[in-house]
């Protein structure tokens, strides 16, 4: 697919992108690449391997710019993310891609976007800014429910998953390298070391620099968020276990007498005076039940029960 950038992202045919006087976007898969790339005129010195990505980068060419997308999936960061390259010069920009993911951020912006003063650098701040659209409202899903995680583990609730604190913190800290490698890409646009863009129109990646900054910082408040849940969580399980073993210990404590008369009166010597007398085994349940009675009121007076 072959656009150029006017008032709005017009369809045209691959003859025209070399004949128009206006900038294009182009989006070719890897073979159609392969065959074409010739036409294009683009000063790669140090042709990229576009079928290996695994980051968002941009790279200085003698005379173009090179790099790819590694973009999480946002429905599920964990999942299989969209990935496609691109390569850039004065005339425009070509993205090689396979998956269509490219062409489906390519569709929003023709859907949504009309420019008074098209140029290719507003392109690029629409298609960074379709990729991060909806991350604030996806990072404040993820503060609401670390907040009822947190309730939830206050109110002792047994319904809660501490599993899912993992998750969180992994995702969080996918989308936070996400932001990272965007935010190093926008810079290096803003530096325009090759002069492809237009001075005035530099404020466009300052710009979108900026609310990926935001984004960025605010994954790492909610990274710290979920730090501060796991050691909520962590306090109440040493809590509870503290209360198992001040129970197990109080238990231990009252029947440790008991124990000792049992075995006592266990040894079953021949002249034991109790053996004889028809009041030893009351006297010897009342005596043990004042035992547990007064062990248990002497812990209350001190608290701890």
């Amino acid at each position: 697919m072959y656009y150029l950038i006017e008032e709005t992202l017009k369809e045209i045919g691959f003859e025209e992108v070399k004949k128009a006087s206006a900038q294009y976007v182009a989006v070719l898969t890897f073979d159609e690449w392969e065959e074409n790339k010739d036409s294009f005129d683009m000063g790669i010195d140090i042709e990229p391997d576009f079928r290996d990505i695994h980051t968002t980068k941009a790279e200085v060419n003698f005379d173009s710019l090179t790099g790819s997308f590694f973009i999480p999936n946002r429905s599920d960061i964990s999942d299989k993310s969209d990935k496609f390259s691109f390569a850039l010069d004065e005339k425009g920009i070509v993205f090689i891609d396979n998956s269509g993911a490219a062409e489906r951020i390519i569709s929003q912006v023709r859907r949504t976007k009309k420019w008074r003063f098209p140029s290719l650098e507003r392109f690029l701040y629409d298609f960074l800014e379709q990729i991060v659209r909806y991350d604030r409202e996806l990072l404040e899903r993820y503060d609401t429910e670390l907040d009822r995680i947190e309730l939830e583990i206050i109110n002792e609730n047994s319904g809660f998953n501490p599993e899912r604190l993992n998750e969180i913190r992994g995702e969080i800290r996918d989308l936070r390298v996400h932001y990272e490698q965007l935010l190093d890409f926008s810079q290096e646009l803003e530096e325009n070391e090759n002069n492809f863009f237009k001075h005035d129109n530099l404020r466009y990646f300052r710009l979108i620099s900026n609310r990926i900054d935001r984004l960025r910082d605010s994954t790492v408040a909610i990274g710290d968020h979920t730090a501060q849940i796991r050691d909520i969580y962590k306090s109440h399980l040493d809590i509870k276990q503290n209360r198992i073993m001040t129970v197990l210990t109080i238990v231990t404590t009252v029947f440790m007498p008991l124990t000792l008369i049992a075995g006592w009166y266990g040894m079953n010597f021949r002249f034991m005076p109790e053996l004889e007398s028809e009041w030893g085994y009351p006297i010897v349940i009342v005596f043990s039940v004042l035992i547990v009675a007064g062990s248990l009121l002497f812990f209350k007076k001190k608290k701890w029960l």
